[in-house]
């Protein structure tokens, strides 16, 4: 005899625990339709894997931007170098005043384009006095990068990455001359390699000049000072600036100091660009090469802003030993044994300096993110 479906009890089935958190959800929805119970439990893990799912979408995709920030950042610094190099050296275009004077020219054009946009906040200058420690820095700034481009009209790339290399000494030995800054035993030991290194590379050099390592050396100098100037000037937190901002307003100032610097430096610099302006590669080169000294800022504002100060500092070694290997193939400079690991040596003294002051000066301090130096 056949049942009466209206009779019929309603088929009890059992949750599908294996299902997605969708189904979960559903399940629970229609509790009353269907009559099978569903516990909070299982809704709450349910709500939790949605929730999971839901946010790693915009989790990969800002870690596949922050390795593409950081590819971008690494690929423009070292192209940035070899290119001064090649116009400075193989081009025969040595003008590194002129040069840097196109640099910040390309820099107070496209920063201003770029603030222009409002993608960073801008931050303005509070007083006369702030104006007069952000000229200082910008003198110091500008002078630092053209004794680095005069560096590389006489020495390797290699050369003179290994002698920047030595920038953490020259900070550490200014700051206690300067503000009686001390660091812990064993951040000076660390700093024993860095010396030790770049000796063993100086007498093993095959290609040394006494011109540009005195320039390498003063330009690496200039760059520890305006570190530590700039801890000294801008200590008041109104003042403080990210890298961005700092750049658009020290540029201009640079600016302004190299035009005479050119003219009194290199006064045939002029004629020598005039003649060469119906020469295609080299204009387009030089100006490719001068609106990347503003994207390696930009870039280097932006890393700091997706990682964090330290991990720029590592990225920055990385970035050096990566510039020698790539000059060397590029440029057939020769390069002995000895000088490499000597190089070698200073970079692992510069890394253990950078973790040892890490770990005694910084331990309860929190890491700024898109605030920094001006690497170009």
């Amino acid at each position: 005899m056949a049942r009466d479906p209206e009779t019929t009890s309603p088929r009890k089935t059992a949750p599908n625990t294996r299902g997605n958190s969708r189904s979960l959800l559903e399940a629970g929805h229609s509790t009353q339709s269907i009559g099978t119970p569903v516990s909070p439990l299982s809704l709450e893990r349910a709500s939790l894997l949605q929730q999971n799912e839901l946010q790693a979408g915009p989790a990969h995709k800002s870690r596949l931007l922050t390795a593409c920030v950081v590819a971008a950042w690494f690929i423009s610094n070292i192209v940035l170098l070899l290119s001064n190099k090649y116009l400075l050296s193989n081009y025969g275009f040595r003008q590194p005043v002129f040069l840097t004077l196109c640099h910040m020219l390309a820099c107070v054009v496209l920063s201003t384009a770029f603030s222009a946009t409002n993608a960073v906040p801008r931050q303005t200058i509070q007083s006369s006095k702030q104006l007069i420690k952000i000229s200082v820095l910008a003198i110091v700034f500008a002078m630092s990068v053209v004794l680095g481009n005069i560096s590389l009209r006489f020495i390797p790339v290699s050369f003179s990455q290994a002698v920047g290399a030595t920038t953490p000494a020259f900070t550490a030995a200014l700051s206690f001359l300067m503000v009686n800054a001390r660091e812990s035993s064993r951040t000076y030991a660390a700093l024993l390699p860095v010396v030790i290194g770049i000796v063993i590379a100086t007498g093993a050099e095959p290609s040394f000049n006494l011109a540009g390592f005195g320039a390498a050396v003063t330009a690496t100098g200039a760059r520890a000072f305006k570190s530590v100037l700039q801890g000294i000037l801008l200590t008041d937190a109104a003042e403080k600036m990210d890298s961005l901002n700092l750049l658009r307003y020290m540029a201009p100032i640079s600016l302004g100091v190299l035009v005479p610097a050119t003219v009194f430096l290199e006064p045939a610099v002029f004629e020598i660009v005039s003649a060469s302006r119906a020469d295609v590669f080299f204009v387009v080169f030089l100006s490719l090469n001068a609106a990347l000294a503003y994207f390696v800022n930009l870039l280097n504002f932006l890393v700091t802003k997706h990682t964090s100060a330290l991990t720029l500092q590592v990225l920055g070694n990385g970035k050096g030993v990566a510039a020698v290997v790539v000059s060397v193939m590029v440029f057939r400079n020769p390069v002995t044994f000895a000088s490499v690991i000597g190089y070698l040596i200073t970079v692992s003294g510069v890394m253990l300096y950078m973790f040892a002051k890490r770990s005694s000066a910084a331990k309860n301090l929190p890491e700024e993110k898109g605030a920094g130096d001006v690497p170009v």
